[in-house]
Order: structure tokens, then sequence, then C-alpha cells
């Protein structure tokens, strides 16, 4: 086996971790909260629950484009590999300079302080006294939790690829077999407690108030786009995989319909348990379903699961994050220093410090709320970007022709995007101003590396020779 040289990742892994981390990657706290606020916009138990297959349904047809996309490119980098060969280098600059602000940072920072609250719920009596630091304010103890979980999943995955591989494999699964073991549990339980009352709930809910018309199913379907984001996590480890043309296809499309089945499961649950007058508004749907289900054990049995929920996506976006920058510093738009893989562990050591470091500053600062709630629309642009440049590459010669499955999906993917990014515009104008000026914010950033000589044109590969397999 030949040794990673400094700027090369090793094809070492498979279809089973671009699943897992698909998985990982999406099943979050979200799923738990954001219930509460589609129940309130639809008329009925099936209006509900289409809306969360629609969603699903629609991340599937973002991870068909994403799997033709990573095909034509199995490099590192994802949205800024992508935004870069099809649109010019400093669009993928944005795409990977927003990432680094606020995307991944902090959605890391937000897990990493949601896993140290349901902690402490969970264990009340883990108290850890806050730390003064002076002019910056005080650092409270559950922001020392959320740091430790943070810093003990950075060990890990700086440890070695081994090391990372098996805490992240080994959260995904106990992740997803959680969920499934609540799912199951809480049907079969609250069948057997309310019996008739059940259904009685269901129909009574099947006229709830809410606004039947197509515009508030179609407000409804934003909370749960946004619940199914990290669907496309497998292609950021694109360089690692082994034949990775077929592992990204199976790992994006089989990891994206085994969430669509984890949240619809979930989701029964909470119809079956709560109805929709039930969860209508509701801040934590997940925690008022078990207790209906499970009685007074029910939050202490719902705290397990969200805590390696979030501990697994944690150590996801640290898996997926640090390979953006890496690409970005191969072209000469990041520091040089975030280029290399360490020659030890074949790791991107740097860019995974880099990016928990931030991560940290974000957890100290509490300022990842409203940098999540400015760029979330992004998040969806930037796909659909991406999306879209399969056309655009394909119409230069620079990919294959897709099949005419592949660009249906990316035509209609992409075009829900830019509703969405419109949609976002129209109703939430002042925090989508402030997030574009965020990104826009790069530019000066982008001009900076440029004068120095970086950022290849869209024509010429961003990669150094390919990663050797084994």
């Amino acid at each position: 086996m030949s040794s990673p040289g400094p700027e090369t990742l090793e094809r070492r892994l498979g279809v089973a971790d671009g699943f897992l981390l698909v998985i990982s990657n999406v099943v979050g706290v979200g799923i738990f909260t954001t219930p509460g606020i589609v129940a309130g916009l639809v008329a009925s138990p099936a209006a509900y629950l289409s809306v969360w297959l629609a969603g699903g349904l629609f991340a599937l047809l973002g991870a068909r484009a994403y799997a033709d996309l990573g095909a034509a490119l199995p490099r590192a980098g994802g949205e800024y590999l992508y935004l870069r060969e099809a649109w010019g280098p400093a669009m993928g600059f944005l795409a990977g300079w927003t990432s680094f602000v606020a995307g991944f940072s902090g959605a890391i920072a937000a897990s990493a302080v949601g896993f140290a609250a349901y902690l402490a719920r969970l264990v009340p009596s883990l108290e850890l006294a806050g730390i003064d630091l002076g002019p910056l304010g005080a650092l409270s103890g559950e922001a020392l939790l959320a740091l430790a979980l943070l810093w003990m999943v950075t060990a890990a995955h700086l440890a070695g690829f081994r090391s990372g591989r098996v805490v992240q494999n080994g959260l995904a699964v106990a992740c997803a077999a959680t969920v499934v073991a609540l799912t199951v549990a809480g049907l079969v339980w609250g069948r057997a407690a309310m019996g008739a009352s059940v259904g009685a709930t269901v129909e009574a809910t099947a006229t709830a108030p809410g606004a039947a018309d197509a515009g508030s199913w179609l407000l409804a379907l934003i909370p749960v786009l946004f619940t199914y984001s990290g669907w496309n996590a497998a292609v950021y480890v694109a360089e690692e995989l082994k034949r990775p043309a077929r592992s990204l296809r199976l790992g994006l499309l089989a990891g994206t319909l085994a969430v669509i089945a984890l949240y619809l499961g979930l989701n029964l649950f909470f119809v079956k348990t709560l109805g929709l007058a039930g969860m209508a508004s509701v801040v934590e749907v997940g925690d008022r379903a078990a207790s209906a289900a499970f009685g007074g054990l029910g939050p202490r049995l719902l705290d397990p699961v969200i805590l390696l929920a979030l501990a697994s996506s944690v150590s996801a976006m640290l898996v997926a994050a640090p390979r953006v920058y890496l690409a970005m510093a191969r072209d000469g738009l990041a520091p040089d220093l975030l280029r290399a893989a360490s020659a030890r562990t074949g790791v991107p050591a740097r860019s995974v410090l880099a990016q928990a470091l931030w991560s940290t500053v974000l957890v100290v600062t509490a300022t990842f709320e409203q940098l999540i709630l400015y760029t979330g629309f992004a998040v969806v642009l930037f796909a659909g970007l991406a999306a879209a440049g399969l056309f655009r590459l394909n119409r230069r010669g620079d990919l294959p022709r897709p099949t005419v499955a592949g660009r249906l999906c990316a035509a209609v993917f992409a075009a829900g995007c830019l509703l969405l990014v419109v949609n976002s515009i129209v109703e939430s104008p002042g925090p989508t101003g402030a997030g574009a000026l965020l990104i826009l914010a790069g530019l000066p950033v982008y001009r900076f590396f440029r004068g120095r000589g970086g950022g290849l044109s869209a024509r010429r590969p961003s990669w150094p020779s390919d990663p050797p397999s084994r």
C-alpha cells in the first residue's frame, strides 16, 4: 500500500461509510422539534405526513444530482468543487467561505450546545461551574460540556483514520438503532396504552385548524427541508471512496431513503400519540410524545436518542467540513497549511483543527444561532446552483451527458431550490439580507487569495494526481 502524499487522501472508505455519514449528518434534534411548526400549518394527519414524504423525495432528487456530480468529479470539496468547476472560482470560494464561517461551524456549535443541554437534563447531578473570562464574559457549565464533546470528537478524528472511522460509524449506527427502537416501542406502547382513543384523536385532528390551501402546505415544506439538510454528506469524502461512482450513488440514495423511513416512522408515532392538535406550535414535540407514550419515563428514554443524534452529527460534520478547506487550500484559496493531509494518519488534520477552533469561538461567543439564521438560505442556494451546474458542465463538454433521469432530477431540484430562495427573500428579507451581506463579505478575502496567485480557472483541475487505492 502506498502512503499518502502531502496533498492526497487514500481511497479507504466504502458504501457503508457514505451511507452512515448521510444518516448521522441529517438526523439531529430538528426531527424532535420541527414537527410542531409543521403541524400548525396543515389541516390533517395525511397532509402532515405528505409534507414529510415530499421533503424526503426532494432531498432524494438532490442526492441523485449530487451522485452524478460526484461520480464525474470524485474529489474532496463538495459544493466548493462543483461550483468552482461550473460557475468559477469566486462562486466556489463563497460556498466554502460560508461553510467555514457559518454553515458547518454554526451547526457544529449548535449541536454541541444542544448535546450539553440534554446531557444536563438527563444527568441533573452533572453540574460544572462556569468560568469567568473577564472582559469576554462568562463561560457557562453547559458551554464547557459542549466544548468537551467537541474536542473529544475532534481528538478521535485527529488520532487517525481508524479511530475517527470507528467513532463516526459507531455513533451513526447507535443513533439509527435508538431512533428505530423508540419509534417501534412508541407505536406499540401507544396503541396498547390508548387503544381507540388514538383513532379518535386522529379523526378529530383531521379537521384541526390550519390552512388547507397549497400555500400553507408549501410553507410547511420549508422547515421540513431544513430538517432533511445534510443528505449530501457523502460527497465531501468522494476522494476517499473506493469505486467512487458506485459508492456515492449507493451511499447518497440509500442514506437518504433510510432517513426518509426514520422520519416518517417518528412522525407517525407523533401523530398517533398526540394528534395534530397536541403537536401544533409545540417546540418539544418529541418530549410530549414520549411522555404520552411512556409516562414519566418518556423524557429519560428520549434524551439518550437525542444525545446520540447530536454527537453523531458533530462527528459527521467534522469529517465533511475539513475536506472543503483542504480542496480550497489546494487551489490557493485558503491558507497553505490546510492543503496537506497528515503524513502519519492520512487525515486532513490541520483542517479538522481549524474547524474545531472556529466552532469553539462560536460556542464561547454564543453567535452560532444568528449565523445559522442569517445563512440558512445559502444552503439551499448553493445546492441548487450545484445541481444546475450539471447542465453547464455538460454543455461545455467537461462532464459526460447525464441520463434522462439524472437531468430530470437535477432540473426539478434546482427549480425547487430557486423557489425556496425567492420565498426566503420575500418572507424573511431582513435575515436573508444580513446573510447575503455575510456571504459577500467573503469577496475581499477571495481577492486577497487571488492576489497571492490563488483561484484556478473553472476549466483547470484543482486536484493532484489520482489518490491511491488500497
